[in-house]
């Protein structure tokens, strides 16, 4: 719910600093900005929440701990790229395959009841996928709108800012 509320609160101040410092409402640039900004959060929390993160991922798997240090990066270094106009529509491709790639870790955290927060098995289980699924749809959606989609429409010269 958190990365919901810092996504959609960051793109509405960041549309309200376009419009203060540019003139007029920059969708793009504030979409960018706000996926950024969630990015940031979500990433640094692969470093705060580590242990909660590792209970995420099956214990079959090897070095788990360093899967999640790596996502981290891996969502530190998109919210840079996403910033960066001729990057955009790579790092907007490879954004929405992580998030496709992330989606079972979150269905088997629900499955097994994690709390990334607390690092505990008492977390709200299968139902939490009722709100986990539509809101990774909507990071996918949100992604190829505003980094894929909207950028290929536009001349190049135009990606600047």
């Amino acid at each position: 719910m958190k990365p919901l509320f810092v996504l959609l609160g960051a793109f509405l101040l960041a549309l309200g600093a376009t419009r203060l410092f540019g003139g007029s409402l920059n969708f793009l640039l504030a979409g960018n900005v706000a996926l950024a900004v969630m990015l940031l959060f979500t990433g640094a929390a692969h470093f705060a929440l580590t242990n909660g993160m590792v209970l995420m991922l099956p214990e079959w798997l090897p070095g788990r701990k360093a899967w999640v240090y790596f996502t981290g990066v891996v969502e530190l270094a998109a919210a840079m790229g996403l910033l960066v106009p001729a990057l955009r529509p790579l790092v907007g491709w490879l954004l929405i395959a992580f998030f496709v790639l992330v989606l079972p870790g979150n269905i088997y955290a629900a499955m097994h009841h994690i709390n990334y927060q607390k690092a505990t098995t008492d977390g709200p289980g299968p139902r939490y996928l009722w709100f986990r699924i539509p809101l990774q749809l909507l990071f996918i959606a949100w992604t190829w709108y505003f980094s894929v989609h909207l950028p290929a429409t536009l001349p190049f010269a135009s990606l600047s800012y």
